[in-house]
């Protein structure tokens, strides 16, 4: 039996701005296998979105973001574990692509992945310097326009919302058939 890379079961991202439909990929499944398990778990549920870069990407993923009195540590919290990096030549920082957050090199000389923080592209001229940089490991397939929408609230001054942007459920889906959103093998280096 042959696994396709590209394949992988899909979840659906509702939002208080809209749901999204995420193929995790083969391909990563390590990532593929933790995020499943934190959608399982309702982990994501409830939590805001904490930094929004219009023209780059929208992250979310850490758990202290249910907890508003703890905003000025948004970004900082995690699991207590991290995941090994799994860099994949044909996946790319495409438009809608959901990769790992993770610390920076001084820290992470591995580049080892937050066991929970997470990023969607919206640019892809924005994020194309993170290739093999940062593990790709899903694409957004429905919803692309939720990002945009997402991408243009207003921020503070640490790129987070000032209206909140919460990420209402997170759910694994029976049918996984849906295509992916962009050609990761055509996109221009």
């Amino acid at each position: 039996m042959t696994i396709d890379p590209m394949g992988g079961p899909v979840v659906e991202m509702r939002t208080s701005m809209g749901t999204m439909k995420i193929k995790l990929y083969n391909a990563t499944p390590g990532h593929r296998d933790n995020f499943l398990k934190l959608t399982r778990e309702g982990f994501y549920d409830s939590l805001k979105f904490h930094r929004v870069i219009n023209g780059f990407m929208i992250q979310g993923g850490d758990p202290l973001s249910k907890d508003d009195s703890l905003r000025g540590q948004w970004g900082t919290g995690d699991p207590g574990y991290t995941i090994a990096a799994e860099f994949v030549d044909s996946l790319h920082h495409c438009k809608g692509a959901l990769a790992a957050a993770r610390m920076g090199d001084m820290a992470n000389p591995r580049r080892a992945s937050s066991g929970c923080q997470f990023y969607i592209v919206q640019s892809e001229e924005g994020c194309r310097h993170l290739d093999g940089q940062y593990t790709v490991f899903g694409q957004v397939v429905e919803g692309l326009e939720v990002i945009d929408r997402i991408a243009s609230v207003g921020t503070d001054p640490y790129d987070r919302p000032i209206v909140p942007v919460v990420i209402e459920k997170v759910s694994e889906m029976a049918d996984s058939t849906s295509t992916q959103a962009c050609d990761t093998t055509s996109v221009a280096r």
